[in-house]
């Protein structure tokens, strides 16, 4: 039963960083937090980010919303990392281990935060970027309930 705890845990911090990402692709337009209220709406965030392209919004308020975040979404992706080792989940704890690795590499290169003065020359890049860890995380939380309703049929079956 304490491993459908922890794959519990699991999913409520995959949430959480699928939120974080989502905010940081809908912070560069925030006309665009009234249009949208469901994550699934993908091409409307890229229109938020066609926004910044063609210079519809301010880029220093964009890269400081982006920038608020990016800092939460490295301990939350760290933690369920650790998470995932403590509970001896090796392979969700091999597959959340690029992720980490790449953070940290940005990290210590202090390329971690957006710059308002580059935002437009790497603005293809933080794109593809953000749609990236979009999709990874998506990944990994369908890996999670997979993992979740597993450990619930095995528990049950123990009844």
């Amino acid at each position: 039963m304490g491993d459908l705890y922890v794959w519990l845990l699991s999913f409520f911090i995959l949430i959480a960083l699928v939120v974080l990402v989502v905010y940081q692709l809908l912070s560069i337009n925030p006309l665009a937090t009234r249009r949208l209220k469901t994550i699934g709406n993908i091409c409307e965030m890229l229109m938020c980010l066609a926004d910044l392209e063609f210079d519809y919004i301010n880029p220093y308020d964009s890269s400081s919303r982006i920038n608020r975040v990016i800092i939460p979404e490295y301990i939350v992706g760290g933690v369920l990392c650790a998470l995932h080792i403590v509970t001896g989940h090796w392979a969700m704890a091999l597959l959340c281990v690029p992720y980490i690795y790449y953070n940290v590499r940005l990290y210590t290169r202090k390329q971690h935060l957006v710059d308002v003065t580059e935002i437009f020359n790497l603005l293809n890049w933080e794109k593809k970027l953000r749609l990236f860890k979009l999709g990874y995380f998506i990944f990994l939380l369908f890996l999670a309930i997979f993992w979740m309703i597993w450990n619930a049929l095995e528990d049950h079956d123990d009844y």
